[in-house]
């Protein structure tokens, strides 16, 4: 029965808008990828999968957990969410590309930038890195065969500047538009198994590096100069998505602390250094972001001369020069489009997590912008995402 609700027919819906980017869509594919696209010295330490009566097991380091369906809800009925179960329960489209494809016809969504996952839960530090590039090559195999349809955002780790930069040149040359890091630094100091699946989205927030510091201007300069957007997802605060009496507390917290991570970006000068950079903030929703750059602006104001903070423009001038970011539903956002902060909105439909809205995303959208332009229309549902991601 799962099975089937989960990847029961879905048939084309109307369409309002004429061209549609979807600025943060998933891929899912079942575990057993590692084994083919890990480097040849770690294939045999690859995960594998057992399959259960009522759940799969993945099988990894010794230790035997269910598999997790909270990014794979896809198709399936609010009603018949559930945490763990079998990868048959999951939507083919998050790694069968002729499925995928089908459903973003069905849906309407002509083009996305899709963000994967990885790396490996593990305290093996040469295999943890090189799963984030295992991952990251499977996912722009599935994006190239797509037609220019889907374009891949690569994982990046941060334990090491001048090895990120070179995923980051590795990364462009595969086609990748964008490459996603944790919200701070990781660390090699603080580096452990249990805790390197979240690292990986959000980095060592206690650690002694940060993004403003000179260390990191090689990899700014590397965005820069190879046209990659750098994206964060999620990330200050990261939901736990196994534990239900803490997802929805979680969910509905996970979005502003994504100021954690802009904010001293534009305090400490770095888009003066750097302007052309291009930072998005992707599932961060919209509607926070113009009262964020209006009370950094009063704050700069009042602060700047005992602080010495001498950038050479008022916070939400960097808000609607260097930084994006992505919504699923906020209709507030979209109505406070035109203040300052809000200017670089794009549309997204999670595909295939719990928050999507396939497959009725033409629903939505038409709900959310009713009374809207269609200049400002077009903006958010294509233009900024393709302008942010270099699509053009």
């Amino acid at each position: 029965m799962a099975e089937a609700d989960a990847n029961r027919a879905i048939e084309a819906q109307p369409r309002v808008a004429d061209w549609v980017v979807d600025a943060d869509v998933h891929v899912t594919p079942p575990p057993e990828f590692w084994a083919e696209y890990l480097s040849p010295e770690f294939r045999e330490l690859a995960p594998t999968i057992e399959h259960d009566d009522d759940c799969d097991w993945i099988v990894f380091e010794g230790k035997r957990k269910k598999h997790n369906l909270m990014q794979s809800q896809a198709g399936r009925q609010f009603d018949q969410f559930k945490n763990d179960g079998k990868v048959s329960d999951m939507r083919m489209g998050g790694w069968v590309l002729d499925k995928r494809l089908e459903d973003m016809d069905h849906d309407g969504i002509d083009s996305g930038v899709v963000f994967g996952g990885g790396p490996l839960q593990t305290g093996n530090m040469a295999l943890y890195l090189d799963s984030f590039e295992a991952y990251n090559r499977w996912q722009s195999d599935f994006c190239q065969a797509s037609g220019k349809r889907l374009y891949a955002a690569a994982f990046l780790p941060t334990v090491d500047v001048d090895d990120a930069v070179a995923r980051m040149k590795a990364a462009r040359a595969r086609g990748d538009v964008a490459v996603n890091m944790p919200a701070f630094p990781q660390s090699a100091e603080h580096f452990n198994k249990s805790d390197s699946l979240m690292q990986a989205l959000m980095g060592d927030p206690m650690g002694a590096r940060q993004y403003r510091d000179a260390e990191f201007d090689p990899l700014w300069q590397t965005a820069c100069d190879t046209n990659l957007a750098i994206t964060f997802h999620l990330g200050a605060r990261v939901v736990r998505y196994t534990d239900k009496t803490l997802f929805l507390p979680d969910l509905a917290v996970s979005k502003t602390p994504m100021l954690e991570i802009i904010a001293p970006m534009i305090f400490s000068g770095l888009f003066d250094r750097f302007p052309d950079l291009r930072v998005g903030l992707i599932e961060s929703g919209a509607g926070w972001m113009p009262w964020a750059a209006e009370y950094m602006d009063r704050i700069w104001f009042m602060q700047r001369h005992w602080t010495g903070c001498e950038i050479k423009h008022t916070p939400s001038h960097y808000f609607d020069q260097n930084i994006y970011c992505s919504f699923i539903s906020d209709k507030v956002g979209i109505a406070l489009r035109d203040f300052p902060g809000a200017k670089n909105i794009m549309w997204s439909s999670d595909y295939p997590h719990s928050e999507t809205t396939f497959p009725h995303s033409h629903a939505v959208i038409e709900d959310h912008f009713k009374g809207v332009p269609d200049a400002d229309k077009a903006w958010i549902l294509s233009g900024c995402a393709e302008k942010f991601y270099g699509l053009t």
